[in-house]
């Protein structure tokens, strides 16, 4: 059987990160879409505990995110956001859907971890002044509904090709196991991010090995 070698791709605390928001975020939109849905509401019928639901997930997302940053690798997660900070001449091209060497995070990736974050504050600010207006109607804004409604909608289609791209996509799919176990294969990863893990002439033996920085 052909050896197989394998590259760490995302360190611990990086999982940590993407698994506690991912999780966090399809506990409020369900119970979102229980408070926003009339008929999913009186399905339900007990709107308060649903509520309840939704606003201590939000306050236990930020504290565990806040956590695990703190206690995590810092100095890994500074280096993952300069990656993810760098637009440089190949990720112009990629998103011109012209051929062109990647790092460790692909254009696409670059953009949509943009949009997490920044969807991310928004929905933050926007669910506490609806919580707040709740308790002083002077912070009752339509446009607070209106900005928390359509930002669910723009995080849903984003998550939805998220999960077509790891899930579904053949040439993709394999990203999901630097997720979940931490490492890829080295030939996909040379494949789809070259600049990451250059060409080399001699095989890794078979084991896990960290690729520059990506650990």
């Amino acid at each position: 059987m052909a050896s197989v070698a394998y590259v760490r791709r995302f360190s611990r605390t990086e999982r940590a990160l993407h698994w506690l928001h991912a999780g966090a975020f399809f506990v409020l939109l369900f119970s979102g879409l229980v408070l926003y849905l009339p008929s999913l509401s009186v399905a339900v019928s007990n709107r308060p505990l649903v509520k309840a639901i939704h606003v201590y997930t939000a306050i236990a997302w930020l504290l565990a995110l806040l956590l695990v940053v703190l206690v995590g690798d810092r100095p890994g997660l500074r280096r993952t956001l300069r990656e993810l900070d760098l637009f440089d001449r190949d990720d112009r091209r990629w998103l011109a859907a012209r051929a062109a060497p990647q790092g460790r995070f692909n254009a696409g990736q670059k953009l949509n971890a943009a949009l997490t974050g920044a969807i991310a504050v928004l929905f933050s600010v926007s669910g506490f002044l609806l919580w707040y207006g709740e308790r002083d109607t002077d912070f009752r804004w339509t446009s607070t509904i209106l900005l928390h409604d359509a930002l669910t909608a723009v995080s849903v289609l984003l998550v939805a090709g998220h999960l077509y791209l790891t899930l579904i996509h053949p040439s993709t799919r394999h990203s999901l196991r630097g997720m979940t176990l931490g490492s890829v294969r080295e030939d996909w990863a040379r494949q789809h991010h070259v600049k990451w893990v250059p060409p080399e002439e001699h095989p890794r033996p078979e084991r896990a090995t960290d690729a520059r920085r990506g650990g």
